[in-house]
Formats: structure tokens, C-alpha cells, sequence
């Protein structure tokens, strides 16, 4: 029975080979696409790649057949991404990328008008004050105002919580999304604390009902179970949750919320940092109406509708891996009043000057039913 060694030896020598074929494969693809580009072909020829794929798993045994398969339509993809060089060397999207990276300052701005939802005393603010040095924020009731307020020129930038370390991705953004015109240009992340707070002279024990957010009350699921029987009731954010205890004429009511907003409304903090888990933060994202691309940026957003059919998501997913992009957040959404379509969310990890940037831009259009590119930063920590 062969050793260990002179298996691995073994198979040594068929990768070289493998490697010397796949080499001649990628050359003869280059090929291909010159002649395409010379012959205003398509990249794409779906017939023949099923029929590829129908001829090759009849030469492996059965249990080796779905591998074969998985082997090709990642090879598949990869000459693809090496045709799209040469078919699409450039792109609309490319040059309108190039063009903000252009003509974006350099430094992100110190001072400017930001939307926030909520009331003084919201994490949107620390988010927005951790982004900005001096702002100048205009406080609004829900979410989808702050969108509204970017769209018809309100205020130039405008602060949006996306996701939680712990409770997940508050939804209603990724739906607005999907309605509004907008660029995300730079986002942080906030570390959150929990607070119990109720008014001067207040006990635990005397609370019978406690207001939030409902992010906030997903945070703290465990101390608001330890509390018993206590009502807990939604509201719009944790800041406006402090100012209605402290404008309540009841002394039965707390709010989960910052200890900024102890000091800022005047109450006591009956109970400190109890959310369920200790690392919990909050990403921030900074939208804009306009592309602002600054230097640094190493962070990309996109939003697609991929085609409802069997290998869709996968053919995208491979994409990203061929060009060596790590994938950080993938999210999905369903498309009102479209059966059974979502809208698919993605955070990528590139710098827009690598040329795997580059490739990806002028190449993903081609295989999505919809594209939305929403802008490329970097992340504040």
C-alpha cells in the first residue's frame, strides 16, 4: 500500500498539470473574447454551457457528479471574468465611480447639515457627531423622512442606523432603499448601552411599564424578562423613550436608553448596561443625494434583483470569489407587491483603485435583472 508521501506526490504531479491545462484554457478564452468583442457577441452562451456540463458528468462516476459540476461552474465563471476584461474594458458605471473619485474632496467634510431620526439624545446623534466634528443636525420622526429630506435637498447628508451586533439589521432601511436615490458615504460603528432610566426618586420595583425602541428591547431581552410581568412598549427611538418618562406625569414608567439622555432629561439611572450582551454596537451608515467617493474608501454597497432560477445567487457569489473581493454582509429583502422576488444586499470588501474593483463594476450589470450601486467608503471604528 502506498505511503502518505508518494500519494500527496501523486497528486503534486497532476496539478501541475491541471495547472498547465487551466493555463492553455484561460489563453484559448481570451482568445474567445476577442473574437466576440470583434463579432458584437455576448459573453454569455447559457446553451453551451448546459451542454458542457450534460457531457462531463456522463464521464465520472455518480457519487463524483454534483463535484464535477460545481467545478466547472466555478470555471465557467472564471473565464468569464477574464472575457469581461476585454469585452467590457470600461463602463458606464466605471467612468460615473472615476469621475466622483475625481471630484470628491479630499478630507470628509468637518461641518454640515445631517438628518437624523429621533430627538436630541438619539444614537443616530452620537453616530452622527462620531462622524462629523461640528454638525448641524435636524431631527426628524421616522426613517423614511431622513431619506426624504436628502432627496429634495434638505440637508446635504443625513445618519441611518443599517444593522445591530446583536438584535440584526433593522429592516425598514433596506426597504426604503429600494425607493430612494441616494450614496452611502461613509459609515461607523457606535458601541450601544442600555440603560434603565426613570425619574428621580424612582425603584425597579415600582416600574409597570418601560418604553423603547424596538431595537433596543430585543437588545435587553433577558433583564426585561428578569423584571417580571412589566408592560414593555415600542416607541420611535431610545431618546424619545427618556423624553416621554420625563414628561410623563406617571412615576411608574422607565425607558431603555443612553446615559447621554440621564443627564440630558434629568433622570436617574435605575439599572446600567443591561443589554444582553456586553459587545453590542450599532452601524451607522451617512447617505448622501450626490456620489461622494473619498480617498480610503475600501468598503462597496450594492443592491440586485438576480433572476428566480436555480444557480442565480450562486453565479454572483462566484463572481466575488474569482476576483478574490471578501463578501462581509449579504441581506435579502422581498420586492412589494412582486411574488416570491427579493432585492439582495451586499457589502463588499475592495478598494476602488484595485483593478479586481474595476473588473467587478464593468462586468455585474450584465448578469441581474436590476443594479443599484450605492456607493463605496470607508468604515469609522
Amino acid at each position: 500500500m502506498e505511503d502518505l508521501k508518494q500519494l500527496r506526490e501523486e497528486i503534486d504531479k497532476i496539478d501541475d498539470q491541471m495547472v498547465s491545462l487551466f493555463q492553455k484554457r484561460m489563453d484559448i478564452t481570451t482568445a474567445v473574447a476577442e473574437y466576440k468583442k470583434a463579432n458584437e457577441l455576448p459573453p454569455l452562451d447559457p446553451c453551451r454551457e448546459r451542454q458542457i456540463l450534460s457531457d462531463i458528468t456522463v464521464k465520472v462516476s455518480e457519487d463524483l457528479r454534483s463535484y464535477v459540476c460545481v467545478l466547472y461552474s466555478l470555471l465557467f465563471e472564471l473565464s468569464r471574468s477574464n472575457q469581461e476584461k476585454i469585452l467590457h474594458p470600461t463602463s458606464e458605471l466605471k467612468e460615473r465611480i472615476m469621475e466622483a473619485v475625481e471630484k470628491t474632496e479630499k478630507l470628509f467634510p468637518q461641518y454640515a447639515l445631517v438628518a437624523c431620526q429621533g430627538v436630541e439624545g438619539a444614537y443616530s446623534q452620537l453616530a452622527c457627531e462620531k462622524m462629523f466634528n461640528v454638525p448641524n443636525i435636524m431631527y426628524f420622526k421616522n426613517f423614511e423622512s431622513v431619506f426624504n429630506a436628502i432627496d429634495k435637498d434638505m440637508c446635504r447628508y443625513g445618519v441611518l442606523p443599517l444593522e445591530n451586533s446583536t438584535a440584526g439589521s433593522v429592516n425598514q432601511i433596506y426597504d426604503l432603499m429600494m425607493d430612494y436615490r441616494f450614496s452611502i458615504i461613509r459609515s461607523a460603528r457606535v458601541k450601544i448601552d442600555h440603560n434603565l432610566l426613570a425619574k428621580n426618586g424612582t425603584k425597579i420595583s415600582q416600574i409597570k411599564e418601560i418604553y423603547s425602541h424596538e431595537q433596543a428591547i430585543n437588545q435587553c431581552t433577558k433583564f426585561l424578562d428578569s423584571l417580571g410581568s412589566v408592560k414593555v412598549t415600542a416607541c420611535a427611538n431610545t431618546a424619545a423613550a427618556a423624553k416621554m418618562v420625563a414628561e410623563s406625569d406617571r412615576s411608574d414608567v422607565a425607558a431603555l436608553s443612553s446615559r447621554a439622555c440621564a443627564d440630558l432629561y434629568q433622570l436617574a439611572i435605575l439599572s446600567c448596561n443591561v443589554q444582553d450582551n456586553d459587545n453590542n454596537y450599532t452601524r451607522f451608515i451617512c447617505i448622501s443625494k450626490q456620489l461622494e467617493i473619498y480617498p480610503g474608501a475600501d468598503k462597496t454597497s450594492i443592491m440586485m434583483v438576480i433572476p428566480n432560477k436555480p444557480g442565480a445567487l450562486y453565479k454572483v457569489l462566484s463572481r466575488f470569489f474569482a476576483l478574490g473581493i471578501n463578501l462581509i454582509k449579504l441581506e435579502s429583502r422581498p420586492i412589494p407587491n412582486r411574488d416570491f422576488e427579493f432585492m439582495f444586499y451586499f457589502d463588499l470588501e475592495t478598494s476602488i483603485y484595485s483593478q479586481q474593483f474595476i473588473q467587478l463594476v464593468c462586468g455585474l450589470e450584465g448578469f441581474c435583472e436590476e443594479f443599484k450601486y450605492l456607493g463605496s467608503y470607508s468604515e469609522m471604528v
